[in-house]
């Protein structure tokens, strides 16, 4: 019971402090997490999509 109780309050406390995470990243990196997190989904979709393909 553990093991799905752990992750699921780490997604929420993400999903609660998205814009607090997000504004600590752009002012360290100058980047915006939202861009890296999109391009990551993109990426993995398609290497799925290709792999469910061939």
């Amino acid at each position: 019971m553990v093991k799905f109780i752990v992750p699921a309050v780490i997604i929420f406390l993400i999903v609660l402090f998205w814009e607090k995470i997000n504004d600590a990243i752009y002012k360290k990196f100058n980047v915006k997490i939202n861009y890296i997190v999109l391009i990551l989904s993109i990426l993995i979709f398609g290497v799925i999509f290709a792999l469910l393909y061939f």
